[in-house]
């Protein structure tokens, strides 16, 4: 069930059978050559909605903007400040639990995010304790990174072995080719498999990693990778969905 796809009656019916509420979040950042820029925010909620599926879990649009200023050098990347990505955080599960939403459950496509994101958590806990109609002590955020998990893992494994990298992966970018043909993209990549190494900000990681890719070969990429990728990143959520809804 889509959030902005309801009625605020049919929201209002939810919410009476279930607090949950899974909210992807991604970003819009370069991928490499062969990547699309919404890649993260593509795999979150691809992933987030399938698993609203299995779970019959509401799913609120998706926040497709993270904090990718590491990327800025790269032309079409658009970034939040992490002032700025809290402040949107927050004001997402502020206006939720109003409605009494006390589980929200993020799933997540950039890495990026991550410290930003569970930062934004507290900060929410602390404004809801100001609001009045809010049971502050049962609201409950969680962030789950849709690959990150053990069947996931075990898929890229097989399909990638040591090339899927750690930006513009494999795995990532089969993942948008399924929910999107058009994201199918050609482009030489040069070498085929890209070094790893740190990055300090904007400027070095392009001069580290000039086409955008960490570690991968994206060649390996496809669509029908990313269907069993996303099922499984589904499945495993969804499980993780069903505990985060029942815990104390």
């Amino acid at each position: 069930m889509r959030l902005h796809l309801s009625t605020w009656r049919e929201v209002e019916r939810y919410r009476a059978g279930s607090a949950g509420v899974i909210v992807p979040i991604g970003s819009t950042e370069q991928h490499g050559p062969t990547g699309v820029l919404g890649t993260d925010a593509i795999c979150a909620e691809t992933v987030a909605l399938r698993a609203g599926e299995i779970a019959d879990a509401l799913v609120a649009p998706t926040i497709a903007v993270g904090m990718a200023e590491h990327h800025m050098a790269f032309p079409g990347t658009i970034t939040y400040r992490p002032s700025t990505l809290i402040r949107v955080v927050v004001d997402y599960v502020v206006s939720l639990a109003r409605h009494g939403f006390t589980r929200v459950l993020f799933v997540n496509g950039h890495g990026g995010n991550i410290p930003t994101v569970q930062s934004a958590f507290f900060e929410a806990y602390g404004d809801v304790r100001a609001e009045p109609g809010i049971d502050a002590a049962a609201l409950r955020c969680r962030l789950v990174n849709w690959w990150a998990n053990e069947e996931v893992a075990a898929i890229a494994a097989e399909l990638y072995g040591d090339r899927d990298g750690s930006h513009a992966t494999a795995a990532e970018i089969s993942v948008t080719r399924h929910a999107h043909a058009e994201a199918e993209k050609d482009a030489p990549l040069e070498p085929a498999r890209a070094p790893s190494g740190p990055i300090f900000g904007a400027v070095d990681f392009r001069r580290r990693f000039p086409d955008g890719r960490i570690g991968s070969d994206p060649s390996l990429a496809s669509a029908a990778h990313g269907a069993r990728l996303a099922e499984a990143a589904a499945a495993a959520i969804a499980a993780q969905y069903r505990v985060f809804l029942d815990e104390d």
